[in-house]
């Protein structure tokens, strides 16, 4: 069956070639035996990939269970799995069936499978390999016949490295990986999923519908969304909610938006900035460049007159010393400004501060070399290690100031 035929039949939304591969994916695999491991940061989508493959399979009239693994405490973990039997433990009055039991003929999701404790990484490594088990407080092995799909938003690389997860498990689920994009990676679906979330809580809530600006399609689409499709969801609900204008803009989008991720979202232009072109604003910013290049300039040729510094840090410094700004930053001098424009971008005339202090550098510098040199009777080995410099940098500096 299609791509498109799936996503219909399990109300998937979205065109991105990386969703339809893993959805393509999962059907192909869904008629063989073998396990599956599903990968995707939280939120993407991840449970829908175990019931694509459990409803094309030979066992598609068995049971399917799906386990969240993180959410049951450690302790009852393997009972929950495997099962018990009575006596087994305080409060275990009954025999009870675990999950892989349950399962037989079927198939059974592990959701956050990478939160297993070891002891149980172990038992579940020996189901996948010989299909039997053991209820906690037996001992009789016990067979059972089920398709393990299983599921993760953890770097098992990482924690393998740490110990955390047993790398023969991780081989042993991972026949076939089926990656499930995250959602900033599917810009073109972001839109296409938000207005269907608004339109289905328009409706629950009986509101009127709800519409995104331009600008706001803009930001929605390039917002990093770090909580996926969950996030996405939430936001259209506190949106269709909460906002008594059903026309929303950027501005009030962003409201709904935490702080921290919005590095790729689009730099709104300030209204200050509004008259200026393109090449206006690139002119201004090329000049902050270069005022703020001409600091770092001031500031390293500080630190390097009280710093010991390596052969190569010092022909740097030479560099910088002997150099202006306007051979240091060619660019932004070179560039024509607009006649209509000429004075608010007219480049400063040279700091005389500035220009003081390289030649004060020198002289001190020359200073230093000639009573090193007088020192040690010109003996340029002697007067370089007192100086911590080279003796090749030494005899450069003895041609740079002519010194004798």
């Amino acid at each position: 069956m299609e791509a498109a035929a799936i996503k219909r039949r399990f109300g998937i939304i979205g065109s991105d070639p990386a969703l339809n591969r893993a959805i393509e994916v999962a059907a192909q695999v869904a008629a063989t035996e073998i396990s599956v491991l599903v990968l995707g940061e939280s939120g993407v989508g991840k449970e829908v990939m175990p019931r694509i493959v459990h409803q094309f399979s030979a066992r598609k009239h068995g049971p399917y269970i799906a386990v969240n693994c993180g959410a049951i405490p450690e302790g009852t973990i393997d009972s929950e799995l495997f099962g018990h039997e009575k006596g087994a433990f305080t409060g275990a009055t009954d025999a009870r069936k675990g999950y892989f039991e349950e399962a037989n003929g079927g198939t059974i999701f592990l959701d956050e499978v990478a939160e297993l404790p070891l002891t149980t990484q172990v038992r579940l490594l020996r189901v996948l390999e010989t299909g039997e088990f053991i209820r906690v407080g037996s001992s009789k092995v016990q067979k059972t016949n089920v398709r393990v799909v299983a599921a993760t938003n953890v770097n098992f690389a990482q924690a393998i490295a740490d110990g955390r997860f047993r790398e023969d498990l991780f081989y042993r689920l991972s026949q076939v990986p089926i990656h499930v994009p995250p959602l900033r990676e599917r810009a073109g679906d972001i839109h296409m999923l938000f207005r269907k979330f608004t339109t289905d809580f328009c409706e629950l809530y009986r509101m009127p519908p709800l519409r995104l600006t331009p600008d706001a399609v803009e930001i929605i689409e390039h917002y990093p969304w770090p909580g996926n499709i969950r996030q996405l969801k939430n936001t259209a609900e506190q949106i269709s909610i909460l906002e008594t204008e059903r026309s929303v803009d950027a501005d009030t989008l962003l409201a709904y938006l935490p702080e921290t991720p919005r590095s790729s979202v689009p730099v709104r232009t300030a209204r200050g900035d509004e008259g200026m072109n393109e090449r206006e604003i690139l002119y201004k910013v090329l000049f902050d460049m270069r005022s703020e290049l001409a600091d770092l300039k001031r500031l390293v040729i500080g630190l390097a007159a009280k710093t010991h510094l390596t052969d190569e840090d010092e022909a740097l410094v030479e560099r910088l010393v002997r150099s202006d700004n306007t051979a240091a930053e060619p660019a932004p001098a070179r560039l024509a400004l607009p006649e209509a424009r000429p004075a608010p971008y007219a480049l400063e005339p040279e700091d005389d501060a500035e220009t003081e202090e390289v030649l004060s550098l020198q002289d001190s510098e020359r200073d230093l070399i000639r009573k090193a040199l007088e020192k040690h009777r010109n003996r340029r080995k002697n007067a370089a290690q007192e100086l911590g410099i080279s003796e090749r940098t030494l005899y450069r500096k003895i041609k740079e100031y002519g010194l004798k």
